[in-house]
């Protein structure tokens, strides 16, 4: 299993902090997700300036997963 954590605004969309799902890669955890969530959720997940964080170090691409790693989704963060 791999936890899944929401940040910020979507945390608020999923209403939830986080979930666990059987993923080997990135994109298998997005394919788990969308059996959860509708897809204007996963589009907001999947979108363009959100980040992600696998063991709190950013990534790009399709990484390999093992378990009980932690994948963090990160939202772009706004200041004034």
């Amino acid at each position: 299993m791999v936890s899944v954590k929401f940040f910020a605004q979507l945390r608020e969309v999923t209403g939830t902090e986080g979930v666990q799902v059987n993923a080997l890669d990135l994109d298998g955890v997005f394919i788990e997700l969308a059996k959860l969530y509708p897809e204007e959720v996963i589009a907001q997940l999947r979108g363009d300036n959100v980040r992600v964080a696998i063991n709190q170090e950013l990534v790009n691409g399709n990484p390999a997963l093992t378990a009980g790693d932690e994948v963090a989704l990160l939202p772009p963060v706004t200041g004034g």
